[in-house]
């Protein structure tokens, strides 16, 4: 039974868990860790396309579960972590895939964790919220554009593969569903940015109040250090990285 505290929405169609290992694995993977494994229904696809896959499940009883019956027939490619992805240091396998039906809750707390792990991830193939899935898909202009966007594109190209209706899990959700997919790309260290964490912290006051004008979102801080600047008359929304990007390396070179 799914358990709603954690937000399980087992996918249970087939054709949509082929496509999502598929994207996952187009190649034969050395080793993929999944998240949120539930009763291993995308384990098991991703077993056929992976020498190795570590399955990090939180749910005790799932946990255990699938050990015994997709573990058992795995001939020993299967590894059974029980541990809350958001906790687990997930750099310790190295170099790897990662792919998962995220639980919506924590869909976005857990993609920060995978990008920030960097040139360990090989890829990165995730179900969440399509709504979640736009955010971060976004461009300049328009109205899902926004700190979560810029965060998620320094990091990867990112690609809105598919989306996934609730009549393809059980129990359905009451939103639909989408699949990303991550491929690394450190955008940061292109644009000259040493501190990718305090080039954030500038985004997410650039977003403070989406309605106003960069000028008015950064005033209380940098006062008549941006006044003349061109970019300031314009709301966070309509910029792109690259001037996000311009305008921190004025205020800290």
């Amino acid at each position: 039974m799914a358990r709603q505290k954690l937000g399980q929405h087992f996918l249970t169609r087939g054709s949509v868990l082929e496509r999502i290992a598929r994207a996952a694995c187009p190649d034969r993977e050395p080793l993929v860790v999944e998240i949120g494994p539930g009763r291993g229904a995308l384990t098991t696809h991703l077993l056929a396309r992976a020498d190795r896959v570590i399955a990090i499940e939180i749910d005790r009883g799932l946990a255990q579960r699938l050990a015994q019956t997709v573990g058992h027939a795995a001939a020993g490619n299967l590894e059974v972590v029980e541990a809350n992805a958001l906790e687990i240091d997930l750099a310790q396998w190295g170099p790897a895939t990662i792919t998962g039906n995220l639980p919506y809750y924590a869909a976005t707390a857990i993609l920060e964790r995978v990008m920030a792990l960097g040139p360990l991830v090989r890829r990165g193939v995730f179900l969440t919220q399509k709504e979640v899935a736009e955010r971060i898909t976004a461009s300049p202009g328009s109205r899902a554009y926004g700190y979560l966007s810029v965060a998620m594109q320094l990091s990867a190209d990112i690609e809105l593969l598919f989306e996934v209706s609730p009549a393809a899990f059980h129990p359905p959700p009451k939103v639909d569903s989408a699949v990303l997919r991550f491929v690394p790309h450190d955008r940061a260290a292109e644009m000259g940015i040493a501190d990718r964490l305090d080039f954030l912290r500038f985004v997410a006051l650039c977003f403070r109040q989406k309605r106003k004008i960069l000028r008015n979102n950064l005033a209380a801080k940098y006062g008549a250090a941006v006044d003349a600047w061109p970019e300031v008359m314009v709301r966070a929304e309509q910029i792109g990285i690259p001037v996000f990007a311009a305008m921190y390396r004025r205020l800290v070179t």
